[in-house]
C-alpha cells in the first residue's frame, strides 16, 4: 500500500492527462473540471496527505468547481456568439418597395438589400406598387409582408 501512495501522483497525472483529452473532444468545460479536481489530488499527494485523502480532496474540488467555475465560464464563452441574422432570418424586418401589386395571393417587392421577392399580404388589403413595406416572414420563396407603419424608423441594409 505504501508504494501505491509513494506513486499515487503519477496516477493523477494520467487521469489529468486523460480529463484534458475528453475536454478537448467535447468541449462543454465539464472535464476540465475534473481535471482541476485532480490538480488538486495531485498537490495534495505532494503534501504527502494519504490516499484516501488525496481521492476526497480531488472529488471535493472537482464538484466545487463544476458548481461554481463551470457555469460563468460557459456563460461568457457563449456570450460570443454572432448576433447577426443570416440567411432567411437576416430578412425578417426588413424593408422594401411593392413592385408589383401584393395579394394575399401574389406580388412582387424589392427589398432594401436590393434582392426582389414573391410576396404577398400576411391580412388586411392588398398593397399597390411603390407602397413600402415590412417583412414579416418568409415561407418558402415567398416574403409575407404588411404596410410599413408611417413614424416607425425603416430598417436600412449595412453591407458588413
Amino acid at each position: 500500500m505504501e508504494f501505491i501512495e509513494q506513486w499515487a501522483w503519477v496516477g493523477w497525472l494520467v487521469l489529468i492527462a486523460i480529463f484534458l483529452a475528453i475536454e478537448m473532444a467535447s468541449g462543454e468545460l465539464t472535464f476540465l473540471m475534473m481535471g482541476l479536481g485532480s490538480t488538486a489530488g495531485i498537490l495534495s499527494a505532494f503534501a504527502g496527505a494519504p490516499l484516501w485523502l488525496q481521492v476526497i480532496i480531488a472529488a471535493v474540488a472537482a464538484m466545487a468547481f463544476l458548481a461554481a467555475l463551470r457555469p460563468p465560464l460557459l456563460r461568457r464563452l457563449r456570450r460570443g456568439a454572432d448576433p447577426q441574422r443570416f440567411n432567411v432570418d437576416g430578412l425578417i424586418g426588413l424593408d422594401g418597395v411593392v413592385t408589383e401589386t401584393v395579394t394575399s395571393i401574389a406580388g412582387r417587392v424589392k427589398l432594401v438589400n436590393g434582392d426582389s421577392w414573391s410576396a404577398r399580404v400576411s391580412a388586411g388589403a392588398d398593397l399597390p406598387p411603390q407602397t413600402r413595406i415590412v417583412v414579416q416572414s418568409i415561407q418558402g420563396a415567398t416574403a409575407v409582408v404588411a404596410a410599413r407603419t408611417p413614424g416607425v424608423t425603416p430598417n436600412t441594409y449595412r453591407e458588413s
